[in-house]
């Protein structure tokens, strides 16, 4: 699972935001080390004792999320929080731990005083970074699960024939850099004219512009600038004997409001007709799903509650085996009472592990019924993508259009969050 870390202070925020019923579901897990029995008194403690020392960020937050689509027990979430724990140098520090589903996805988050209460100094964390990085790669291998890209072995990857700013450049636009290549060289290769050449590349989204240094270069509609020279791999001399002057053509800034006045009024009209079509086709999956939601809530507290009634029933049980009066007084003196608290013990825990394993099953068993509810969900935001991958594209382009902030915020304001809504699976 992805682990990250922070070292931070505003307890009460935190306590706030990780409370927060954005969720489908939280669940306040652990809080050990603490009087309070709230997740803002706890973090209060924590201030408080952080005032007697010089430490000003006295919290360490850390996320533990893990793959899309992987059930991961309470159980494996506590040994990953151990393991963190004892590589941070937090062992035996207070903590909270936090559990937060939503969309069928369950992560957890724990939070830890950094305040040594008995030398009134803060844990040291020195390469935190490095060390949750380390730990978050082990538990992929141990999991089976797929390692991310940032995970793998840098150097296992094919680092290509281009040059590092081709490369960026090409990321950008979401475009593979031997196609860029290509279409520069064929545009340059089947014209015999300044204006052939302009044509072709025209129709590869390519717009011919004078550089800021009176050089040839290509604009596109998502605002990226070309050289020609380095992408035609033509000598500037070469590109300059068939072109001719570049004083005639529209400058870098003048290209993308061509671009911008051509794409805006055409995309605002399809993305509202777009959005109003897939919230009607939405509504009902989103609704159901909702349901589901709370009739799981439902299902969890009466789970609970059973338990709660069933743990005072066995605990009075347990209790009625300690004998009082004399009778106690001999148990204390055969050692039968050691015998009995250390049984009781034992059944205690095997208790708690029951009703957790029994809890586990349950969210076990309604993610399977959310994961089928989200599929529908996402196999009919899929279709919406598969018909508005264009139209996604064109927007962020068109945005990218706009040199004055001022503008692009106002441009996106009217847009109504394109990224969000063009493509929602996204």
């Amino acid at each position: 699972m992805i682990l990250k870390g922070n070292q931070r202070s505003g307890g009460q925020n935190l306590a706030s935001h990780l409370l927060k019923d954005e969720n489908d579901h939280v669940e306040l897990f652990e809080l050990r080390g603490f009087m309070a029995d709230d997740l803002h008194g706890a973090f209060a403690e924590a201030q408080a004792i952080a005032k007697g020392t010089k430490c000003k960020q006295y919290l360490f937050s850390l996320s533990l999320n893990p793959p899309q689509g992987e059930v991961v027990e309470t159980e494996s979430f506590i040994k990953a929080a151990d393991e963190a724990e004892k590589r941070l140098g937090l062992e035996g520090q207070p903590r909270a731990i936090v559990f937060h589903e939503k969309e069928g996805r369950r992560h957890a988050h724990v939070v830890w005083s950094r305040i040594d209460s008995e030398s009134m100094k803060a844990v040291n964390h020195s390469w935190y970074k490095n060390k949750l990085t380390a730990l978050s790669k082990e538990l992929y291998l141990e999991h089976d699960w797929d390692l991310p890209g940032g995970l793998k072995d840098p150097l296992l990857k094919n680092p290509l024939n281009f040059s590092h700013a081709e490369w960026q450049q090409a990321l950008r636009t979401d475009r593979d850099p031997r196609e860029i290549k290509q279409a520069f060289r064929q545009s340059w290769q089947y014209s015999d004219s300044p204006k052939a050449f302009r044509a072709a590349l025209q129709e590869q989204g390519f717009m011919l512009a004078q550089g800021d240094r009176r050089g040839f270069v290509a604009v596109d509609y998502q605002g990226e600038v070309y050289s020609l020279a380095r992408w035609t791999g033509i000598k500037a001399k070469e590109v300059k004997q068939r072109l001719g002057s570049p004083d005639g053509l529209p400058s870098v800034d003048q290209a993308k409001q061509r671009f911008r006045k051509a794409l805006s009024p055409r995309l605002k009209q399809m993305l509202q007709d777009l959005k109003q079509q897939q919230a009607k086709e939405l509504a009902p999956l989103l609704k159901a799903k909702q349901d589901m939601v709370k009739e799981h809530a439902r299902q969890r507290q009466e789970l609970k509650a059973k338990q709660e009634k069933r743990w005072q029933v066995e605990t009075q049980i347990r209790q009625a085996r300690l004998h009082t009066g004399l009778r106690g007084l001999w148990d204390w003196v055969s050692g039968r009472a050691t015998q009995v608290r250390e049984q009781n013990q034992r059944e205690a825990w095997m208790a708690l592990l029951r009703d957790q394993k029994k809890y586990d099953f349950l969210l076990a068993s309604q993610y399977d019924e959310l994961h089928v509810a989200r599929q529908s969900i996402l196999d009919m935001q899929t279709a919406h993508c598969a018909s508005s991958d264009r139209l996604d594209a064109l927007v962020r382009s068109n945005i990218r259009l706009f040199e004055n902030s001022k503008h692009k915020k106002a441009y996106i304001a009217s847009l109504g969050n394109p990224k969000e809504d063009v493509c929602r699976a996204r």
